[in-house]
């Protein structure tokens, strides 16, 4: 388990590029029979992957880290399936993973294990967990199933479908609010105008990144800015004081996450394009 530990504002003007990634930027995810997770004192979320290639995963919790005697003792998780066709069994209970298939694991379910259909095409599985109070039935949902909100223009290069997929409208949880953003051809800006959450820390995890092509991840005050070159499959760490946002060499999909104060969706502050800086 890597711990991350985050920065103030005024620290965080300060960092060098390379503070900056080793921060704030997740780069090990995806790796092939491995479960690599990353814990961030940022509402304590925990953000991870499994990619089983040789056989079964299972999620483990951590003495040292979480002093759980399994992951989901005290946590609730979602998992979001962005490879071949796969299944997250959860308490014995087999849930078959498609592409861009949610699965919402409640508090307290004690086994979950990670399993491909094939070993040639495996399934790529991402999470992301917060502490939880309260517990709620796992459920699952296709794409198709998810709440969607069409944003943006051709004219402002941010074409973009949003689809909420544990929601209050939508999968029940605890504190985690989980979706899928998608970019259409020819727009490559997301999340802009930009906003933060004071209330929420957000986790973004990009993904259909092309190899020859780079997303430039925003974030930071609005008017003390910074940036991360993000390639595909990592995912940055965003605290609530900082904005969100990206612009790509090319479109993309990208995993937002968000824990803390509430799940109300627009509870957000915006930001003017001249109070960026």
């Amino acid at each position: 388990m890597d711990v991350r530990y985050s920065t103030d504002p005024q620290g965080f003007q300060k960092m060098t590029t390379e503070e900056l990634r080793k921060a704030y930027l997740i780069d090990n995810l995806f790796a092939p029979d491995e479960v690599p997770m990353t814990y961030s004192d940022i509402d304590r979320s925990i953000t991870g992957s499994a990619v089983p290639v040789k056989g079964t995963l299972k999620l483990l919790g951590t003495k040292k880290e979480m002093a759980a005697e399994y992951f989901c003792e005290r946590r609730e998780v979602g998992v979001i399936n962005i490879g071949g066709e796969g299944a997250v069994t959860v308490e014995g209970k087999e849930f078959a993973m498609a592409l861009k298939d949610v699965l919402y694991i409640g508090r307290g379910a004690k086994n979950v294990t990670f399993a491909s259909e094939s070993s040639e095409m495996p399934a790529k599985f991402y999470f992301v967990s917060y502490p939880a109070h309260k517990e709620y039935p796992t459920m699952h949902a296709a794409l198709a199933d998810a709440e969607h909100a069409y944003l943006g223009s051709h004219k402002e290069a941010n074409k973009r479908t949003l689809n909420r997929m544990i929601h209050a409208k939508g999968i029940q949880s605890c504190q985690l609010v989980m979706g899928l953003t998608e970019l259409e051809e020819g727009s490559v800006w997301n999340t802009m105008p930009s906003h933060t959450h004071q209330r929420r820390s957000e986790v973004y995890m990009y993904f259909n990144v092309a190899p020859d092509a780079m997303v430039v991840h925003l974030m930071g005050q609005p008017a003390e800015t910074r940036h991360i070159m993000v390639r595909n499959g990592q995912a940055v760490l965003n605290p609530s004081w900082s904005i969100h946002s990206g612009g790509g060499t090319r479109n993309y999909s990208f995993i937002w996450a968000m824990g803390g104060e509430n799940q109300v969706f627009d509870d957000m502050d915006g930001v003017t394009m001249d109070g960026l800086k």
